[in-house]
């Protein structure tokens, strides 16, 4: 075997880890995305002060999905876009809480702060994966529509209830696309399996 089939090889087998580890988070994210969204349907209108709770867990699980991320993905050069995520988001989950002492409205802003700014670091991220995993796609246009999304909720402050509602659109579209993801990074753990 020559050193370039090789180094190959090598590159092969951690690609087939990394679509792994990450398909495996992905249905996680899946998970945890559907059931915040039933709970944020079920509690927007009857439960603001739950409804309240559930705004700063998202951000919350964000810095763990991104440090599982960056364990998934340990053998990419550059961790950087990851970590300035997990600081973007942890910042966002302390931000929300002090906001929501001045009302739901002022939380939904730091809220579509943060989805315009965790959405351009998922592009990027998205971006750079794609050169060797499949199942990058879906994140890249999900990273689109978060920025959309975060938008729209600045826009929508003025009404809580409506703003509210409107982040189970915007969290069951990730989930969506995270799902979606998961069957793509399918096609790299397959066609690396039958190339290695």
């Amino acid at each position: 075997m020559t050193s370039t089939s090789q180094s190959n090889t090598v590159v092969d087998v951690q690609a087939i880890e990394t679509a792994r580890s990450l398909r495996k988070l992905y249905f996680t994210r899946t998970a945890f995305s559907v059931v915040w969204v039933i709970l944020i349907v079920l509690f927007a209108k009857t439960s603001m002060g739950f409804a309240s709770v559930l705004l700063i867990i998202y951000p919350a699980w964000d810095v763990i999905g991104t440090f599982l991320d960056i364990r998934a993905n340990h053998n990419s050069r550059s961790k950087t876009p990851q970590y300035v995520n997990a600081l973007i988001s942890s910042i966002t989950t302390m931000a929300v809480a002090i906001a929501l002492q001045k009302g739901v409205p002022e939380a939904l802003i730091v809220f579509g702060a943060w989805a315009i700014g965790t959405g351009l670091i998922q592009m990027i991220l998205g971006l750079r994966r794609k050169k060797f995993l499949d199942g990058q796609w879906p994140m890249i246009i999900s990273g689109g529509q978060s920025m959309i999304g975060g938008i729209s909720f600045i826009l929508l402050a003025h009404d809580p209830t409506k703003g509210i509602t409107s982040l189970a659109g915007y969290a069951a579209f990730g989930a969506f696309y995270y799902l979606l993801a998961t069957f793509r990074l399918s096609n790299t753990i397959n066609h690396g399996a039958a190339t290695v």
